[in-house]
């Protein structure tokens, strides 16, 4: 891809994530990420009305009536977007691959970010960080943002989410939203993906207690459906590994279809026991949909 390629394609996402911003997300979704601030501000009596929750029991214990905490609204967060550009990343049988998908997608969370006055941050990750951008606000940033997504060239092939995750808890110093956008094909259940005695989970677990984790789930529909071609070749991405499948055989893509539909359920329990929010989108459907629920869903959730 030539410069004035890349530079067209990086308008071309921004004016079609802004679109979907304004006439989907209507706003500022991300606001509803917003808890309460964790700066103190003040000690004061309790007054009808103040949560209870803030009650602050050792000096009403002292002063013999009821005071309370105040914390300072914290105005500003920072969102990460955290970008699997491993090699399993480049693969797509529609009209883009998952790289390009999990662009769009990232592209459209921060963009909302940034209509909430929230700073960016950008991790792209193989079995190793790869690039790290901190928080920034503005749109120069987000546009480069997405030109990273898009024409990064990483220098390994494999994928470590505990790595990526342990750099975040490492570098992130205050409480921040990360979106975790990845395949997961690689670097997850037993034994794999493991760092310092730590799996995927374990460490997806603590990044979620840390920070506010969601991992985005990025699938492309020939991951768990074989067409009748007759004999092919199959390499994975990331290892280099062929194996000859005879997709001509029923069998076979039965047994095929059969080993991803265990796979994602297998995730998807392993997530929900880690208690993380999950997305999970396919590149052969529209997103925003999808993603405008769940920011719905979360706001009913802080309401309730």
């Amino acid at each position: 891809m030539t410069l004035s390629d890349l530079l067209e394609t990086v308008r071309r996402v921004e004016l079609r994530t802004n679109r979907l911003v304004n006439d989907t997300m209507v706003g500022a979704y991300l606001s509803h990420f917003k808890g309460r601030g964790m700066d103190f501000e003040e000690l004061r009596e309790y007054m009808p009305g103040d949560e209870v929750r803030d009650i602050d029991w050792n000096v009403t214990y002292r002063m013999g009536r009821p005071f309370v905490k105040r914390y300072r609204e914290e105005r500003e967060l920072a969102m990460v977007l955290a970008v699997d550009v491993s090699a399993s990343s480049a693969f797509g049988s529609a009209r883009r691959s998952k790289r390009e998908f999990a662009t769009e997608i990232a592209a459209t969370l921060a963009i909302s970010a940034t209509r909430s006055s929230d700073k960016v941050a950008l991790l792209l990750f193989s079995d190793k960080v790869e690039l790290f951008l901190p928080p920034r606000k503005g749109r120069s940033h987000i546009l480069r943002l997405i030109r990273e997504m898009l024409s990064f060239q990483p220098r390994r092939r494999g994928t470590s989410i505990p790595a990526a995750l342990a750099f975040l808890n490492h570098v992130l110093h205050r409480r921040s939203i990360v979106f975790l956008l990845t395949d997961f094909l690689h670097g997850f259940g037993a034994g794999a993906g493991r760092l310092a005695g730590r799996d995927t989970l374990q460490e997806i677990g603590l990044s979620n207690a840390r920070h506010d984790l969601v991992c985005v789930h990025l699938h492309d529909p020939r991951e768990s459906f074989l067409p009748p071609a007759g004999l092919l070749t199959v390499e994975d991405a990331e290892t280099g590994e062929l194996i000859e499948i005879d997709s001509s055989r029923v069998a076979v893509r039965e047994r095929f279809a059969h080993t991803n539909r265990e796979r994602l359920a297998e995730l998807d329990r392993a997530l929900r026991r880690a208690g993380v929010d999950t997305l999970s989108f396919s590149t052969a459907e529209p997103f925003a949909p999808a993603l405008q629920h769940f920011f719905e869903t979360r706001r009913g959730r802080r309401r309730g």
